[in-house]
């Protein structure tokens, strides 16, 4: 039997692939100070103003710097190198740093909803003027921070804190349209529901990473990735008389891996038929690393791993 390993990255491997490590890591240190300076001076215009949707908007920041900071850290262990112990790195680490994330997200909107509620059957006085500047801050702050990460989009992480800051670019606009409608009517009652309305748009926004990271987590599929159109293109690569034991899971947020076994037919040259698999994998399903075992016919027969409908 034989083995490929071919690769897409680098030793450095699990950073964005359109910053370079240290862009990435000047942005995220930006982000994090932007962004809890913020995060102090909104929390404390919420106190003394008494706004819901401020405090709310607050603690979704906090959120947002927890998030960055878990991104960061995981970003800097993914490129670590490998070790005897290991032997994989830490790129796993952004798999876990995203999950993270996510569920402390959907636990914080779980906390406004709950305080909301409570607002709006017993409504109290908004300062709209001091909502109205500091969430008109926020769309600033949210909208550089988001222009920093802009040009990671090769990246799952990258082009998730992009996509999240400026989901909160919306979200802080939305407490500025709030603010004016306290300060022309005088509703109360407008800030808790606004803080509804804030925690849905962030549930809506997390749910989706929360469900691709668990996943992920959990070895599943990537999303995006077909293995049916894998084993399609595996089998008619000449010489391939079958494919099984296919496992494709996500190294990281940004890599793929693969295993797979494919039975040569006898007579093929089995090095030839290591190389065009490997850059099959390689260059049309952006697989990182991939460990490819050739089997003989009769070999392939006797497999182990061969599926049980098939023996």
């Amino acid at each position: 039997m034989a083995h490929s390993h071919p690769h897409s990255h680098d030793a450095g491997c699990g950073h964005s692939h359109g910053l370079a490590p240290e862009r990435l890591d000047r942005a995220m240190a930006a982000g994090v100070a932007l962004n809890s300076l913020f995060v102090a001076a909104e929390a404390a215009a919420g106190l003394t103003a008494g706004s819901l949707s401020l405090l709310a908007d607050a603690g979704h920041n906090a959120g947002d710097v927890l998030g960055l900071l878990l991104a960061w850290g995981a970003s800097w262990l993914a490129r670590r190198p490998p070790s005897r112990r290991y032997t994989w790195g830490l790129r796993r680490s952004t798999i876990y740093a995203a999950l993270a994330n996510a569920v402390l997200l959907l636990a914080a909107c779980g906390g406004i909803a709950w305080e909301a509620v409570h607002r709006l059957r017993s409504p109290e006085p908004v300062a709209g003027p001091i909502v109205i500047a500091v969430a008109a801050i926020g769309v600033v702050i949210n909208t550089l921070t988001a222009l920093l990460f802009l040009r990671g989009h090769g990246d799952a992480n990258v082009r998730g804190a992009f996509l999240h800051m400026a989901a909160d670019a919306a979200v802080s606009l939305g407490v500025v349209l709030a603010g004016v409608a306290i300060a022309l009517t005088g509703a109360a009652w407008i800030d808790p529901v606004m803080s509804l309305v804030i925690a849905a748009v962030i549930v809506a926004g997390t749910w989706g990473l929360f469900r691709e990271s668990l996943d992920l987590a959990l070895d599943a599929v990537p999303r995006g990735v077909e293995p049916e159109a894998i084993e399609a293109a595996l089998a008619a690569l000449p010489g391939v008389g079958e494919v099984h034991d296919l496992h494709v899971w996500g190294a990281s947020t940004s890599e793929i891996s693969l295993t797979v076994h494919l039975v040569a037919s006898d007579g093929s040259d089995r090095d030839a038929l290591l190389a065009a698999a490997g850059a099959l994998l390689r260059e049309r399903f952006r697989v990182a690393h991939s460990t490819i075992q050739i089997e003989s016919t009769a070999a392939g027969t006797t497999c182990l791993q061969r599926p049980a409908a098939t023996l």
